[in-house]
């Protein structure tokens, strides 16, 4: 089956692709342009180039003093955003390789069982990109180090053109930023892998990236955008778009205000359907064919917050959280389902708190909606505290999967796991309508 086609925004680059055959690596999944004596930024160089950029040291002790010393940077900021220089898109824009095709090495570090490419680390590459992205754009030539914290705040969107990413094929990144607030900036990034001479788009992922002062406590002003042209008048139109477009489903949230009369009549169609009809009670409840309580799809994991996984302003790097998030979910749709799921989206991934190293993290996953061979899952993480006991969540991801056979129903019992059903189907119906 194949997937929706997604809406491709292009802007700089034309991308392209490729097929591919399992067994030896060939010349094919070798893009000139990554060939030996070409220099290019490379994937592996992000975070060091990160790392410049803010004076932050690879080594924990000196990183720790390292962080400290950005406190004199405060006086480095802007007063408003007027004082800031006008930026164009192209000023940002960059282009990151993955050379898969050229470096066994590397291809050790992506390859999965299946002999396919781990997606969580794609998730941690672009979540390193769009920091850097950022800091592109509120580059300023005449300070050493950036007074800027720059942060993830929301992953908006991630639509997959691929079902498959190979690992024998070299892979480009490309992206810029596209909308800019006061204090928040939008980048957008496609991704694309080389074939037969040509570069086949692969993923398109919009992240919402919020600068803030070098302590990370208060907000700190970023460049405004200037667009040129009316392909990039259309770029920052849709993230204004974009912008309402979040603003309200949060008003909307089910955390905040009662379903929809249609929604309602959803809520109570399920319940009628798992009635015993032979006790006509309100208590008693019955499974219908081929369903799955959703109490009985869930899966937890725990993670440790070790300093490994700590990013330049020494919490824990938000890339690391998204691959440990994916691939609890990812394992709860193929346990759920019966096969291998595929991923057709990501999107609205909140980082609400910022995990700190040392941290007990819990994630739970929950599949919460399924309709024909999708499955949607949610995943929820939140620190716990061992001494006090207390939980604060720190991110809620969701991810759309798809098989290539029809997964049973999700049912849900509790008034709570119904507004979970009713969250999911809302998210499924967004990812479709974003064909």
């Amino acid at each position: 089956m194949l997937l929706p086609r997604f809406r491709f925004l292009r802007s700089v680059a034309s991308l392209t692709t490729r097929a591919f055959s399992l067994g030896p690596v060939s010349l094919q999944g070798k893009a000139p342009d990554m060939s030996e004596g070409n220099a290019h930024l490379l994937v592996s160089n992000v975070r060091n180039r990160l790392r410049e950029i803010v004076g932050a040291s690879t080594n924990w002790r000196d990183h720790q003093q390292a962080l400290a010393d950005r406190l004199s940077l405060s006086n480095q900021l802007a007063g408003s955003q007027d004082e800031l220089p006008v930026r164009r898109m192209k000023d940002s824009y960059i282009e990151v390789h993955l050379p898969l095709g050229t470096d066994p090495t590397l291809r050790e570090k992506y390859l999965n069982y299946h002999k396919g490419v781990r997606f969580g680390r794609i998730l941690e590459d672009l979540d390193s990109l769009a920091v850097l992205i950022c800091y592109s754009h509120t580059h300023n030539k005449a300070l050493q180090r950036s007074p800027l914290s720059i942060v993830t705040a929301l992953v908006d969107k991630i639509d997959m053109r691929k079902q498959v990413i190979h690992p024998d094929c070299d892979i480009k990144f490309t992206g810029h930023v596209t909308w800019v607030g006061k204090t928040s900036i939008e980048a957008k990034m496609h991704m694309s892998q080389y074939h037969d001479g040509a570069y086949t788009p692969v993923l398109d992922a919009t992240f919402v990236m919020v600068a803030r002062d070098p302590e990370n406590k208060r907000a700190a002003f970023v460049n405004p955008l200037k667009p040129e042209g009316p392909e990039e008048e259309e770029l920052f139109q849709q993230g204004e778009i974009n912008k309402t477009r979040r603003v309200e489903l949060s008003t909307a949230s089910l955390l905040k205000v009662a379903p929809t009369a249609e929604e309602r009549k959803i809520v109570h169609s399920l319940f009628l359907n798992t009635l015993d009809t032979k006790t006509v009670s309100f208590r008693s409840r019955v499974l219908p064919p081929n369903s799955v309580w959703m109490e009985d799809a869930k899966v937890k994991g725990l993670e440790i917050c070790h300093p490994q996984e700590r990013n330049i302003f020494n919490r824990i790097f938000g890339g690391f959280l998204m691959r440990k998030a994916y691939e609890l979910g990812w394992a709860n749709a193929c346990a759920y389902g019966g096969c291998r799921p595929n991923l057709v989206a990501v999107d609205d991934i909140l980082f609400q708190k910022p995990v700190e190293i040392g941290s007990l993290l819990l994630l739970s996953s929950q599949v919460c909606y399924t309709e024909g061979n999708y499955i949607q899952v949610r995943v929820h993480t939140e620190v716990l505290d061992p001494l006090t006991r207390h939980h604060n969540t720190t991110n809620v991801f969701h991810f759309t999967f798809v098989t290539d056979k029809d997964v049973p129903n999700i049912v849900p019992q509790s008034y709570g796991e119904s507004m979970l059903y009713l969250d999911g189907k809302r998210h499924f119906n967004q990812t479709l309508e974003s064909q």
